[in-house]
């Protein structure tokens, strides 16, 4: 029989599969438990808009139909929401895909990828799937050092990727830090700037300070990409369905290597309803907000230590190798997510969800740190 790992790209043999939170269906049939709480993933408690269930219900009946490809409705929208031109967006299927097309359309095997330690797991993988070479720059208080990212700029470095704010840390960084760091980036040099959790991160009471819209920045710096999604504050994860804004040219050519019909016509009806529904979108603001300072409180009196947040999670030390302390939450009933494959072996990222499943999760904790 052939091998066929051995046919595979170099970058492709080496690879591990990027592990995603656990469903709740495959803890049942683990564990035989019911009464489920999934705090894993970043999902949005409230679920998405009645504005946007409503309307993929009136598209149910054309789905025998492709989708519009351009996304015409979806991105005049967008263009209206950000103030840019249609010509500026792409759109994905879910941001990780514009992430992936930024990669595909600029980045060779010769080339290198840089990205800071402690961040998002899909950069290195993304990287590694095309042969090229990814450098992590190290973190400073676990979030995003721009001096050592700028030191690390070669002439082989064709993109940055930063996530602002950070995942899995909730960490965020400044306007004025960021674009700085952007006026000394060499015009050539493509920087992402992965903004999945923006407008949590947007919303005053999580505490960003001079959090930024840079949105409006993509006129300032060509070399500049914002990728944005549905799947957190819209409460539309399992619709899959991001974008990016960028020069017009990068958005061509992002583009040519975008598959034909990427978003589905249900996730286009969605996202552009749930635009319009802001209502939602703060409700969902002020729960995650009340939800962080509700952990805050619980960590303090529990003694643990943990990372501020502007996100709709946060990370907590409980001291100890994280992995039993996981284990025993799971037979709790309580889905969180380790992140020891991010350097962190001793800390638990939790989801913000509503708060009787904050103050669940939060019981279970305290009995798995007390066994």
């Amino acid at each position: 029989m052939c091998d066929f790992l051995k046919l595979a790209n170099t970058g492709v043999q080496r690879l591990r599969p990027y592990q995603p939170g656990k469903p709740i269906d495959e803890l049942e049939r683990e564990y035989g438990i019911s009464s489920i709480i999934k705090l894993a993933s970043n999902e949005n408690p409230l679920g998405p808009s009645p504005k946007a269930l409503e309307a993929m219900r009136g598209e149910l009946a054309g789905v025998w139909l492709y989708p519009d490809g351009a996304g015409f409705a979806l991105k005049q929208r967008l263009a209206e929401k950000h103030g840019v031109d249609m010509e500026q967006l792409t759109l994905g299927n879910g941001s990780s895909d514009i992430l992936d097309f930024i990669l595909r359309v600029f980045v060779s095997p010769e080339d290198e990828v840089l990205f800071s330690e402690h961040s998002f797991a899909l950069y290195p993988l993304l990287t590694q799937a095309l042969g090229a070479t990814g450098v992590a720059a190290p973190a400073r208080d676990w979030g995003h050092d721009l001096e050592a990212m700028q030191a690390r700029i070669t002439p082989r470095t064709r993109v940055i990727f930063i996530a602002n704010p950070n995942n899995p840390t909730g960490t965020w960084l400044e306007a004025a830090a960021l674009e700085g760091f952007l006026r000394a980036v060499p015009a050539e040099v493509l920087v992402v700037l992965d903004e999945a959790y923006f407008d949590y991160a947007a919303f005053p009471a999580t505490g960003a300070t001079a959090y930024p819209d840079t949105s409006a920045w993509v006129g300032r710096y060509p070399n500049l990409v914002v990728a944005r999604t549905f799947s957190k504050s819209y409460g539309l994860a399992g619709l899959r369905v991001g974008y990016g804004i960028s020069h017009p040219q990068v958005a061509d050519l992002m583009n040519r290597v975008r598959p034909p019909f990427n978003v589905n016509s249900l996730a286009l009806a969605a996202a552009e309803a749930a635009l319009g529904d802001v209502e939602h979108l703060r409700r969902s603001q002020e729960m995650n907000a009340a939800g962080l300072l509700q952990y805050y409180a619980a960590f303090e009196a529990l003694g643990l230590e943990y990372i501020r947040s502007v996100g709709n999670f946060v990370s907590v030390d409980v001291g100890r190798p994280a992995a039993p302390v996981f284990d025993a939450l799971l037979r709790a009933g309580v889905i969180v997510r380790p992140v020891a494959n991010y350097g962190m072996p001793n800390h638990l990222r939790i989801t913000i969800g509503t708060a009787e499943e904050n103050a669940r999760c939060i019981a279970a904790l305290e009995q798995a740190l007390r066994d």
